[in-house]
């Protein structure tokens, strides 16, 4: 059986004695299997990337970007192999997959530019022969922990901008899919990064815990549930260390009179339904205001629905492939039987799906309509491909109930009416926000992240934020008297006001 190794000081690396089986969702049986480790892998790579950091901090950043550009041409020309790899472990279809591929890769191609994000501020003459300039300066050592629905993205996200900022990186990605970011990791030192920059070591609540323990790690950045983003958070800022921590969501789509009912059926579809709803940026809430809306909407959504095709991930006429593990498609269907059992109408099922040929962990799209705000339902994340309707009498509520509820993650608001979509953006309480876009992740040169349980900690991923997390700005005020010039003399005991 396949066994996939930790990434340590530019070599696969055995350590673990605890193995994690990988499985392939599509066929329901495993395929490989994983070692965990804990503090002692995490030495390891500490030891070679406190050997290697200084080095590779000091280099001049353009040298540092021709490797990233090396390293985007290798991951452009491995593309496909890297999505049918992703497929076969997470169960996305392919071009999903090579969606997730292309994502992280934008954020390479914005880090490519760090010679010019580096830049520091000057002011000549700020005083009487006083200078004051800024320079930003790598923290050391990141880690980066990464969830199970964007194996290739959200890591390189990560470890784009740490090591682009002259840090070391240790990645621990999740244990059940964990080749792509072993391979992401390969393709860097393929490109000319040192051996040590960046390491991969597998675990879990034990390799989690090491990492916010250790003393060398400076700059911690994680993405999963809220409840563990929390924990990070609260850890790793206790030790005095950088955290940001992305957690849950429950994106909601608004729906007002005035929508493409067309428009808004496709997007909704792809939203709610692709990659089996395992996205935090899934839309998994549809909001339509007034009654007549509503009927509309659902009259339009319940066939198109019911036309989806799941199937297989490599099947390239299928919409979306298997849920993650068995464990989460029973996961899954709990929450569409307490949603009918607290009153949901359940539209349409999509529980006990099964594919002729395979055992793999399917579940069909399923709408409820009538939902409401105390549903149990409505205030947790299903995460799967499930998509339930709250009806909203007017505006203020369609603002009310993203602004209020637990996650602030992203919504989208579906209008031709633009006073109605500015006033919308400008209230409601949520970090990203779509125009007529179901899925609003901003591009690489903005920044991404979410607000309330939905991030914690207050710098964003990738973008300037990226460059900002990664980096400690240092301020000089420097003057070089010769005896002459007007203050070089002045009292030392009254503060300098540069005037």
């Amino acid at each position: 059986m396949r066994s996939v190794k930790h990434y340590i000081n530019g070599k696969a690396v055995d350590a673990g004695s605890r193995k994690h089986p990988i499985y392939n969702p599509s066929e329901g049986r495993q395929q490989a299997e994983v070692a965990l480790a804990g503090r002692d892998a995490l030495d390891q790579a500490v030891d070679a990337a406190k050997a290697a950091q200084p080095a590779w901090a000091a280099m001049n950043p353009q040298k540092r970007a021709r490797i990233f550009y090396k390293f985007k041409a290798l991951v452009e020309e491995h593309h496909q192999e890297l999505a049918e790899l992703l497929s076969s472990e997470h169960g996305k279809v392919v071009d999903d997959a090579k969606g997730d591929v292309q994502r992280g890769l934008d954020v390479i191609e914005f880090c490519c530019g760090i010679p010019h994000l580096m830049k520091g501020e000057f002011t000549l003459g700020a005083g009487p022969g006083i200078d004051v300039f800024s320079m930003r300066q790598p923290l050391g050592i990141g880690a980066g922990i990464t969830p199970f629905n964007f194996p290739a993205m959200i890591p390189m996200w990560m470890f784009g901008p740490a090591i682009a900022t002259g840090n070391a990186f240790i990645l621990k990605p999740s244990e059940k899919d964990p080749s792509v970011p072993v391979r992401l990791a390969e393709l860097m030192t393929e490109a000319g990064l040192p051996d040590g920059i960046l390491n991969v070591v597998h675990g879990d609540k034990e390799m989690v815990d090491a990492i916010i323990e250790h003393e060398d790690i400076k700059g911690i950045s994680f993405v999963g549930s809220s409840a563990i983003a929390e924990y990070i958070y609260s850890g790793g800022t206790a030790r005095g260390k950088r955290v940001q921590a992305f957690g849950g969501a429950k994106n909601h789509g608004i729906v007002l009179p005035d929508a493409d009912l067309d428009q808004v059926v496709n997007d909704l579809t792809g939203a709610a339904f692709g990659s089996a709803g395992e996205r935090c940026m899934a839309l998994p809430v549809v909001v339509p205001v007034g009654e007549d809306t509503a009927e509309r909407l659902r009259e339009k959504l319940i066939p198109a629905i019911k036309n989806l095709r799941v199937g297989v991930s490599n099947d390239p006429d299928a919409h979306y492939g298997p849920v993650v593990t068995e464990q989460h498609k029973q996961t899954v269907e709990n929450w569409i039987a307490k949603c009918a059992e607290e009153g949901g109408e359940l539209v349409v099922d999509g529980r006990g799906l099964e594919l002729q040929g395979t055992d793999g962990w399917f579940v069909g799209p399923t709408l409820f309509d009538h939902v409401k705000p105390h549903f149990e339902s409505y205030k947790e994340e299903i995460f799967g491909p499930v998509l339930q309707m709250v009806r909203a009498d007017n505006f203020e509520e369609a603002v009310r109930l993203p602004s209020d509820h637990q996650y602030g993650n992203g919504v989208a608001i579906f209008t031709r009416n633009g006073h109605a979509a500015r006033e919308f953006a400008a209230r409601v309480n949520v970090g990203m926000v779509g125009v007529n876009v179901p899925i609003p992740v901003p591009v690489s040169y903005h920044t991404f992240g979410g607000w309330k349980r939905s991030g914690f900690g207050d710098i964003d991923q990738h973008g300037p934020d990226g460059i900002r997390f990664w980096t400690k700005a240092k301020k000089v005020t420097q003057r070089w008297p010769d005896g002459s010039a007007q203050g070089d003399h002045e009292n030392a005991f009254v503060i300098p006001t540069m005037g």
